[in-house]
């Protein structure tokens, strides 16, 4: 049995050319060289791999014998992978994270989010980005423990010695319930009125700002950890709270939910706060994230 012989990335893009372009000719010429030196690394690569990958009797173009077409992805995939690598180094030299790690709090609204991060990989396909979506304090543990680059955090979030901030936009919280809620029936709430009936309240998985409640008026209240769970038992007409405009704002257009106006609580701009430790400053691509997420929000008020 003849012993392999690992090929080298040369002839493996040799052979890769060759099919790519139909012929040794052709190939020869996007690479420039001589066909005498194509020819010779497809012979070389044959050899070491022991197989035949062209047919070359019988016609003036090579065509891929079985085991060619078999060794066909394998060797696209080794290419791609060394061109991979090749773009990595690159990116790293010039300064590009190795990786993004990201936080953002749930008020963000997901379209902006979502296009953004579009956008993001568009222009830098080499950083991997490791995404977070939490509530209240969890953001900003994320920034504070060193888990994330880069958090984007609601208001609330006390100066942190460690952690740079800025704030970049706002989303706007309703108050809302469903309309067969009682405080949805009545035509003008009296003050004190929204105390008497159950709350529903986003809590806080942080212990940084454990036992703190934000914009709690009811004496009794369900605390919940997921924004989608607060929103599906509001529909349901379980309770009264608040939700970014953005999220509701097709409730409110067909009736699923009624706008509250409460006297004590007027609509409220919920602050989108960025957090950076100060020995970590943001890299390129984090500078690129907070320049365009602050840029697109102010486009969106409000977070609509």
């Amino acid at each position: 049995m003849v012993e392999l012989v690992p090929p080298s990335l040369d002839h493996l893009r040799c052979f890769l050319t060759v099919v790519e372009e139909g012929s040794f000719n052709a190939a020869a010429r996007k690479l420039g060289r001589a066909i005498s030196v194509v020819s010779y690394a497809i012979a070389q690569l044959e050899a070491q791999l022991d197989v035949r990958l062209f047919d070359r009797e019988g016609s003036r173009r090579p065509t891929l014998t079985e085991e060619g077409r078999a060794l066909l992805s394998e060797a696209h995939a080794i290419s791609d992978d060394v061109d991979a690598l090749l773009a990595k180094v690159r990116s790293l030299r010039q300064g590009l994270e190795a990786e993004l790690s990201l936080a953002v709090d749930v008020m963000v609204p997901g379209n902006v989010l979502a296009r953004l991060l579009r956008d993001f990989q568009a222009r830098f396909p080499t950083v991997p980005l490791r995404l977070h979506v939490e509530a209240l304090g969890a953001v900003a543990a994320l920034a504070l423990e060193g888990r994330a680059t880069l958090a984007v955090a609601g208001p609330d979030i006390l100066d942190l010695p460690e952690i740079e901030r800025e704030t970049i936009g706002s989303v706007e919280l309703v108050a809302v319930a469903a309309p067969d809620h009682p405080l949805a029936r009545t035509g003008r709430i009296a003050p004190g009125e929204a105390r008497k009936h159950l709350q529903l309240v986003l809590t806080d998985r942080s212990p940084l700002t454990e036992g703190r409640d934000f914009s709690v008026f009811s004496a009794r209240s369900w605390r919940l950890a997921d924004l989608g769970a607060k929103h599906a038992l509001l529909k349901e007409g379980i309770g009264w709270g608040s939700m970014p405009r953005h999220v509701v704002k097709g409730d409110l257009a067909s009736g699923a939910l009624v706008e509250l106006h409460l006297p004590e609580r007027p609509v409220i701009d919920y602050a989108l706060v960025a957090l950076w430790r100060k020995d970590t400053p943001p890299g390129p691509a984090a500078l690129w994230v907070l320049d365009e997420l602050r840029d697109r929000l102010a486009k969106c008020p409000s977070g609509s």
